[in-house]
């Protein structure tokens, strides 16, 4: 290390640059959801400009050659010049961060693109970006190149009859890990947008298939909890609010399901999904405990020393929370915005329900008491099965004890949890190969003698003690199961799925995973999850070796190696030597691992139920639509090429 220190060592990031060098600042991540986030920042903006009445329709465009187009009905970009700052509109808005008309309330009143950093961040991580101002009869031009640092100045296209922002660009393929769009992925972005724009229509079309889909709700949020509860068994019919507090605009749908335990609140602030909750969420659910315990108390359902539990209420409930915050309260915590961080928005939503809830209970007794019923049935039977739980739980440990765990697990030295590797291998010859190349203080090894039971729609009592390997991996992670989960137990700070890269190891992957999320969910929404990613080929002559982890490392490998390489194909992990295993795989300053992520809960569970749920006949017509076979054959011969 150098110490002479001084100032020529410092260094100042000029225009974009911070982006491009620091993209998961702006972004989140490199990976799909970080590629995505290009198009909600657009999207965003088109939103914006609808919602202060500016057009009735949005669309997006995804075209065969990769690019994304994102065209709406505003008021176009303006493209005079800005003698205060010296540069044109499409400079400040394209080029600059934090630089846009969203921090004047005079221009938007409330919008979810607050930082002023969305249209330049998408500029700086794209290849090019071309912009087409539909302003004042003109149609002005402009395109922006190598992450935004090239401008081709504007240009006036001539005369138009049109109106708005039309922005079509292609992201960066050096920045990105995958650049391929998701249609479903955006589908479900535009479906939510056009829920909170009652009226306003967003149009999806995909060029490389030619799939469209169009969303509009007249009646809004109502309308959306509608179409989350089609097919369900309600408790009570959807309550509906809306009211301002604090400059605050508040409006929630939401209701409660017969059979039904599980949570769902899908909320939103400016436009914006906020996944993570925040201060909207909680003062929604401060409302919900306040008003459902005072009627009860009032009504003699329960007595005041023994309230309403708000987790065994809200089991159930079906919400649709939204929230307009004035520009000069919003805070969003990180660029991504997934969790509202304007502390008046608790109060806001909190005073709005319960001026409003408390005398809809009234009003609607007979469902109130449904509710509460529902509630302290729930209450009940928490309390007495805690006693129950605490005997299973020894019971499990009774049953673990025959399985001779020191057969199966071998356990890191260290102490330190959080520090602590679990790798859950595929059969007994890789466990070998990664029981010797193990760091043996924080790296344990687990490896499966079988594949794992299909959790889905299966009872507790057959799951635990009828597969050992299910058993075997609850006792060792060390935090329960279902609703006596506590990730503060767990034993490991990484639990790693490392299977080999056949179809073998794909099912025992989502097997896996299928019951990580149905009985340890908190430990994938923590981020303890991951998947290990063995490579594929070792490319080597008598000089060096390369190891490939996909085709186009394969390809890279063999010209740069050059004549007379030789190639390994390997199949599975055990065909690597516990070096080789060791180096490529577990070695944490060189292996590559995917970390699991729960993006989309509703969608999530709804893709577990369909592919390894009960309902055969669903999944083979989500085959027939979604599969094309005929490629499979120049698929494999592919493969064989490759191995030879």
């Amino acid at each position: 290390m150098s110490t002479n220190y001084n100032a020529s060592n410092l260094t100042i990031l000029h225009g974009l640059e911070p982006v491009r060098e620091r993209p998961g600042m702006y972004i989140g991540s490199t990976s799909t959801m970080g590629l995505h986030h290009l198009v909600w920042e657009i999207v965003d903006n088109a939103v914006d400009e609808a919602n202060e009445g500016y057009g009735k329709n949005i669309y997006v465009t995804i075209h065969s050659d990769g690019s994304l187009e994102v065209e709406d009905q505003g008021r176009g970009v303006p493209y005079d010049y800005n003698p205060k700052e010296k540069l044109n509109g499409f400079q400040i808005v394209y080029q600059t961060l934090h630089g846009g008309g969203k921090f004047d309330e005079s221009n938007y009143k409330s919008a979810g693109g607050l930082h002023g950093v969305g249209a330049s961040v998408t500029n700086a991580l794209s290849e090019w970006l071309e912009v087409h101002s539909y302003r004042d009869g003109v149609d002005h031009f402009a395109r922006f190149e190598k992450g935004g640092s090239k401008f081709s100045g504007i240009k006036e296209l001539g005369p138009t009859s049109k109106r708005g922002t039309d922005v079509r660009f292609y992201p960066d393929k050096t920045i990105f890990d995958d650049i391929t769009w998701n249609f479903d992925r955006i589908a479900s972005h535009l479906d939510d947008q056009a829920c909170l724009t009652k009226g306003i229509a967003m149009h999806l079309y995909d060029e490389r298939s030619g799939r469209k889909q169009d969303f509009c709700y007249q009646n809004g949020l109502l309308e959306y909890y509608n179409r989350h509860t089609v097919n369900k068994v309600t408790l009570t019919k959807p309550m509906h609010f809306e009211g301002e507090d604090n400059g605050i605009k508040v409006e929630a749908v939401f209701g409660f399901l017969k059979d039904s335990y599980d949570e769902k609140i899908i909320a939103f602030a400016n436009g914006v999904r906020t996944g993570d909750g925040g201060y909207h969420v909680t003062g929604f659910k401060k409302a919900l405990t306040s008003c459902y315990n005072t009627f009860a108390i009032n009504d003699g359902l329960i007595k005041a020393n023994y309230p309403l539990d708000g987790d065994c209420l809200r089991e159930g409930l079906v919400a649709i929370l939204s929230v307009w915050v004035p520009e000069h309260l919003l805070q969003f915590e990180g660029q991504t915005k997934g969790k509202l961080g304007t502390k008046e928005a608790l109060n806001s939503v909190d005073n709005v329900l319960e001026n409003k809830l408390s005398y809809y209970l009234v009003e609607h007794k007979d469902e109130a008491e449904g509710v509460v019923k529902k509630t302290t049935d729930e209450m009940k039977i928490r309390d007495k099965t805690e006693a129950d739980r605490k005997k299973e739980r020894e019971l499990l440990k009774t049953k673990m004890s025959g399985f001779n765990l020191s057969d199966k697990l071998t356990p890191a030295s260290s102490k330190d949890y959080m520090a602590n590797e679990l790798f859950i291998v595929e059969g007994d010859s890789a466990g070998g190969s990664a029981k010797k190349g193990r760091d043996p203080k924080h790296q344990a090894i687990l490896p499966l003698r079988g594949k794992p039971k299909n959790t889905t729609d299966v009872e507790d009592e057959k799951i635990l003690l009828g597969n050992k390997e299910i058993a075997t991996m609850i006792y060792t992670i060390g935090a329960g199961y279902d609703k006596d989960f506590n990730v503060k137990n767990i034993h490991y700070g990484k639990v790693i799925i490392m299977t080999d890269a056949d179809d073998d190891g794909s099912h025992i992957q989502s097997l896996l995973l299928t019951f990580f999320y149905n009985h340890m969910k908190p430990l994938i929404e923590t981020g303890h999850v991951y998947i290990a990613c063995p490579p594929l080929y070792r490319v080597y002559n008598s000089r060096r070796e390369i190891y490939c982890y996909d085709d186009k490392d394969l390809a890279k490998a063999q010209k740069e190696i050059g004549a007379g390489y030789k190639v390994n194909r390997y199949k599975g992990l055990g065909e690597m030597n516990y070096s080789q295993l060791s180096s490529t795989t577990m070695d944490p300053e060189h292996r590559r691992l995917l970390k699991v992520m729960l993006v989309d809960d509703e969608d999530t569970h709804d893709k577990v139920n369909l592919f390894l749920g009960k309902d055969a006949d669903r999944r083979k017509d989500w085959i027939d639509n979604n599969i094309d076979f005929s490629t499979q054959d120049s698929f494999t011969e592919e493969v064989k090429k490759n191995e030879k």
